[in-house]
């Protein structure tokens, strides 16, 4: 089973657990042999077992028997023996790596199913609310079959369906979510003890009453966080924070915001202020702060200290310069809303801090909100650490394994695949500048389209992908385009990307979480069917019939179409430009060439990438795109480079990381001192 060398003492894990699965299978076959109601009553045992104190260990043989059994009844679906050893290595508090493909989203109902015996509640993190409901409701009859109940917990859902989703046996929902729910729930609590009902519904923007009046959450017992390189390395740089109501000030603050940015412009680099670019900070220069003493202000202003206006400056400049609209923030409903770089989508509710949304509200023109203080906050570290027990899975981890077990404890174990990979790699092409490069990316993707095969293009930004969309559209190729202006039809896009002659691109939201299934996604929904009418499937009415023999056919010629899929070679998937985490990457080109299925992928870069000025500097760039100058050959040779700088910035992220952690904990230890809560008596933002 294991085909390659693994590191560290993984393959003696993997080789213990292994022990383990003739066991399993030997329940299973047991099991296999009694009826639905027999099963219930097995899986209401194992609960007593569990809650009486024997050791989920000892019951984890039965318990995953069961839920094999019961996924191949309800979803037609059989846990292969390397998700067996997935849930087992998430069991045992470990991050399980385990390839793009191979099932994690069915790996995880073992863990979650064997933790929730315990009847303290199992939660599944996943990176947003659409993955969270999608994977509920998918696996939702297998946990029912077994007698468990599952929740869901969304955004601006309110605080009485929160409560009972958390009630719940096992619940899924976004890191984000589970963290500013422990906020509320902190300062509902200290609402109660200071009988401050009016300031909790302020700050929460949630009546109290109606079941809002009590805590959500229960004591925390059992996480696996889905996609866990994303989730607890990536996102762990922003602290999940609620603001505190604004003050009088918040009035005089608009004014600075918007007489800033109308300025912004007028600063040179170099003459006016200094920009670090590793630390992509801005400071004013000795001209430069006399130019803003020079400068016509509001009456408004007039009482605003002169380093504050500095700051306000100096916040509109670094905004100009590094934030760009449909790439890093879209404007909808007059509203600035984040768009994730690590995920691509919308990060509804999050704000950038220290007044850098508000400078960008001023630059777009809409309400400038409010520049708040913090009335709580956690870091995604202390969040998940707060978990009696703490589990990980992901395709990507290897890059980030040190990092999971000096902070988290946890270790790493790579799952091996269910059948040997058999993705191939062409040679990256390197480019003169970002239009030679799209122009070949066209080219090629032309004559895959005409060849019948299935093409996924990924692009780091929405105006990336808008400009690539815009040139099919010239070019006369039909295509799909997904992003975070159109994530309502991403479960239809995604659903035929893998059809013969499909081009689609698509921002990182195609990275995590999709299955790409070349013919397309019609056994997926005859499934989805199925599993829906499964309790009746004694007393069919008619018309079900017909259109599950509508879908079959359906099923059939998408089946044929795979055929053929395959014969061309599969999906291939084009990435446009590294990202600044080589896991990303990996993300995107991890949607060909799975469970055995063949495909390709090619690397396209220029040297005007933002990752080479991110990663080497500026004045190092710029001299290597002088030395492309505009030819429209290609200098494949410098291909390394665009490692070296994306291992530069990985190691920026990790320093950003670490020192993040270092600062809390410190705070932490101070307020401790002091008699204060860590997570509500914090400093302004």
């Amino acid at each position: 089973m294991l085909r390659s060398p693994l590191p560290g003492g993984a393959a003696a894990r993997l080789r213990r657990w292994g022990r383990q699965l003739s066991q399993i299978e030997a329940w299973q076959q047991q099991y296999g042999q009694q009826a639905d109601d027999a099963l219930r009553k097995v899986s209401l045992s194992l609960r007593y077992r569990a809650k009486s104190g024997e050791p989920l260990e000892v019951l984890l043989p039965e318990a995953f028997a069961l839920v094999r059994e019961a996924g191949q009844r309800t979803l037609g679906l059989c846990h292969y023996d390397v998700q067996i050893l997935g849930g087992i290595a998430m069991h045992h508090r470990c991050i399980a790596e385990m390839q793009t493909g191979e099932g994690k989203t069915l790996t995880a109902t073992l863990p979650l199913y064997l933790a929730a015996l315990r009847g303290k509640g199992a939660h599944l993190a996943t990176a947003n609310d659409y993955l969270a409901r999608r994977d509920a409701e998918w696996m939702a009859p297998l946990y029912r079959f077994l007698g468990f109940d599952v929740g869901v917990v969304e955004a601006q859902m309110p605080r009485p369906q929160r409560y009972r989703a958390y009630r719940c046996d096992i619940t899924y929902g976004t890191a984000k979510e589970f963290g500013f729910d422990f906020l509320r729930d902190r300062l509902l609590l200290r609402k109660g003890e200071d009988d401050r009902s009016e300031m909790f519904g302020a700050l929460t923007g949630e009546s109290t009453s109606g079941g809002g009046d009590q805590t959500v959450q229960r004591e925390p017992f059992f996480a696996l966080v889905d996609e866990a390189d994303s989730i607890l390395i990536d996102e762990a740089r922003t602290p999940l924070i609620i603001s505190a109501a604004p003050g009088e000030e918040h009035r005089t603050a608009v004014h600075c915001y918007q007489w800033a940015s109308t300025l912004a412009d007028r600063f040179v680099e170099d003459e006016h202020y200094d920009y670090d670019h590793e630390q992509r900070s801005i400071t004013l220069e000795a001209q430069g702060r006399r130019l803003v003493r020079e400068l016509p202000k509001p009456e408004a202003m007039s009482d605003v200290a002169m380093y504050d206006i500095y700051e306000y400056v100096e916040r509109a400049i670094k905004v100009s310069r590094e934030f760009v609209l449909d790439r890093h923030y879209v404007v909808k409903d007059d509203e600035v809303v984040i768009v994730d770089e690590f995920t691509g989508r919308l990060a509804e509710g999050r704000k950038w801090r220290a007044g850098i949304h508000q400078a960008v509200e001023a630059r777009e023109g809409v309400e400038i909100t409010a520049d708040t203080n913090q009335a709580a906050r956690i870091t995604i570290q202390d969040y998940f650490l707060r978990y009696e027990r703490l589990a990980g899975m992901t395709g990507t981890v290897a890059s980030s394994a040190r990092e999971f077990k000096s902070i988290y404890s946890m270790p790493y174990v790579p799952v091996p695949t269910n059948r040997p990979p058999v993705r191939q790699r062409l040679h990256d092409r390197v480019f003169s500048n970002s239009e030679h490069k799209l122009g070949a990316i066209v080219t090629e993707t032309i004559e895959m389209y005409r060849a019948g095969r299935p093409v996924l293009i990924g692009t780091r930004s929405i105006d990336k992908s808008e400009i690539l969309s815009a040139m099919f559209d010239q070019a006369g190729i039909p295509h799909h385009i997904l992003n975070a202006n159109n994530i309502e039809k991403e479960a239809s896009i995604v659903a035929q990307a893998g059809r013969r002659g499909s081009v689609t691109i698509a921002t990182n939201m195609a990275g995590r979480g999709t299955d790409i299934i070349l013919g397309g996604n019609a056994e997926t929904m005859a499934w989805a069917e199925l599993q829906q009418d499964y309790r009746s499937r004694l007393d069919v009415p008619s018309q079900v019939w017909e259109e599950r023999v509508q879908q079959i056919e359906l099923r059939e010629a998408m089946h044929e179409d795979g055929s053929r899929v395959r014969a061309a070679g599969g999906l291939f998937v084009i990435c446009t430009e590294v990202h600044d985490a080589s896991r990303i990457d990996r993300q995107l080109i991890g949607r060909c060439g799975r469970q055995g299925d063949v495909g390709a992928y090619r690397q396209y870069l220029a040297l005007d990438d933002d990752i080479l000025q991110h990663g080497l500097g500026p004045k190092r760039a710029q001299r290597y795109l002088q030395m492309g100058g505009d030819e429209a050959r290609a200098f494949d040779r410098l291909a390394p480079l665009f490692r070296q700088a994306q291992r530069r910035v990985e190691r920026q992220h990790f320093r950003q990381r670490r020192a993040l952690m270092y600062h809390e904990k410190e705070r932490k230890k101070v307020q401790k001192q002091m008699g204060q809560d860590p997570y509500l008596d914090t400093p302004g933002g």
